[in-house]
């Protein structure tokens, strides 16, 4: 944290100015993030939980040629069930 030359503390509205106008919270979210690590809101969407890795899909169009079309409706297992029977030669 930097200080006012004087080395005294800065004042209330500085403080009001730095989580509103620079950090975009209020001063409860600033202390649970900062005490307690739960990071604000920022709008950042959440993957489904069955969300392939994207890892996982890139082998699947690079190795097997699946368009991106066709993956979007597999699950986790069947993706790497698709990917396994391609690298054993059982396609």
């Amino acid at each position: 944290m930097s200080w006012p030359v004087d080395r005294t503390d800065y004042g209330r509205g500085m403080w009001t100015h730095v989580l509103r106008d620079q950090l975009d919270v209020d001063e409860a979210t600033f202390w649970a993030c900062a005490r307690d690590g739960v990071l604000p809101d920022r709008g950042a969407p959440t993957p489904p939980s069955e969300a392939l890795p994207a890892d996982l899909v890139y082998l699947l169009i690079s190795k097997l040629g699946l368009d991106e079309t066709e993956i979007v409706g597999m699950s986790k297992e069947e993706a790497i069930d698709r990917l396994q029977r391609h690298w054993i030669g059982d396609d």
